[in-house]
């Protein structure tokens, strides 16, 4: 394949991507697992910032659904709502594979980022959501899933909540917790809070908590 496209040296960021996916070339696309995920291998090769093409090159992408994650937060008390559950991801984590994190789920077909995030919370927190906020949407690991998250601030009464919640369809076993924030920010800082929406979320609260707060 030519080229005759200048390098992208001097390319305005902020006017528009370097590039585009028909800047790629996909030559074979090989599923190497089908179940709750799929795992696919591509082959392909890509433009370069200075010209020309890659060679072929073979990258593992893993497909999922796409996730929405919502910090609950009670602005009258001060307050988020956590909730703690087995991931089989962590089971080597040296401390334990049981994590808190903030409520989350995937997007089903003809689901709205908005609507999961308030299905989720009366699911897995028994908590109905008032005002949500949009905070952002990101991709965790692009460099091996097609995950897109969004990720949602919502407002809460927190007074009754707790227990352990989850759809036994799904061998869901989720405990709620009801936190001051600056114990959990306590949590976050010596490393408990460990998960990127958590991470995100609470950083996204810390600069916008007065201000929520200031609107009660």
């Amino acid at each position: 394949m030519s080229d005759t496209r200048p390098p992208a040296d001097d390319h305005d960021l902020t006017r528009e991507p370097s590039f585009t996916a028909a800047d790629v070339a996909l030559e074979e696309r090989r599923c190497l697992h089908d179940g709750f995920f799929r795992l696919e291998a591509l082959h392909l090769r890509h433009r370069l910032f200075e010209g020309g093409w890659s060679g072929r090159m073979v990258r593992e992408v893993h497909h999922r659904h796409d996730a929405v994650g919502v910090l609950l937060y009670d602005v009258e008390r001060d307050a988020v709502v956590l909730i703690e559950q087995f991931r089989a991801g962590a089971l080597d984590d040296p401390a334990s594979p049981w994590k808190l994190e903030v409520v989350a789920g995937l997007v089903e077909r003809g689901e709205s980022a908005a609507e999961v995030a308030r299905r989720e919370a009366m699911e897995e927190a028994g908590c109905e959501v008032g005002e949500l906020i949009e905070l952002h949407a990101y991709y965790p690991s692009p460099g091996a899933c097609d995950e897109r998250v969004t990720l949602f601030c919502g407002l809460v009464d927190s007074r009754g909540l707790g227990g352990v919640h989850g759809l036994d369809e799904e061998h869901e076993d989720i405990r709620v917790h009801v936190l001051p924030f600056l114990r959990a920010w306590e949590l976050l800082q010596t490393g408990r809070l460990d998960n990127a929406m958590c991470l995100i979320a609470f950083h996204w609260l810390v600069g916008e908590r007065a201000s929520l707060r200031a609107r009660r």
